[in-house]
């Protein structure tokens, strides 16, 4: 019973496989890695090093592909208000803003705030 006690803490910390096939286990040079998983709440710890070494290679790929580039000769095509709108466009029209959106501009904007010219106090006559 007492060599249980004391021995459970220091087994509970060896992590031995992270029951992913083909993920070894990395955190090894951290002795609680279960507070920083738990801290994360993201998976185990290979798991998002894993991730980012994926990210890592992604960001060059992202560069070479520049998949938000437009090229110089795209046109795009221009829709008068009276022309029919084709099937594959969407037909997105914002609503209106609720009033209260406009009473608190409306607020915001009388407040009389003292204006700082400079970094300087300012002294009162």
């Amino acid at each position: 019973m007492f060599l249980r006690l004391i021995s459970r803490p220091l087994l509970a910390k060896v992590k031995e496989t992270t029951g992913i096939v083909g993920l070894d286990v990395v955190c090894q040079e951290e002795e609680d890695w279960e507070t920083i998983e738990k801290r994360l709440g993201c998976g185990q710890v290979e798991e998002l090093i894993e991730e980012a070494r994926d990210e890592l290679t992604l960001i060059w790929k992202m560069i070479e592909w520049d998949p938000w580039g437009v090229p110089d000769d795209y046109e795009c095509e221009v829709i008068e208000n009276d022309a029919p709108v084709p099937k594959h466009v969407p037909l997105h029209r914002p609503g209106p803003l609720p009033e209260e959106f406009y009473k608190t501009l409306e607020a915001v904007s009388k407040k009389d705030d003292p204006k700082i010219t400079s970094g300087e106090p300012q002294i009162k006559e």
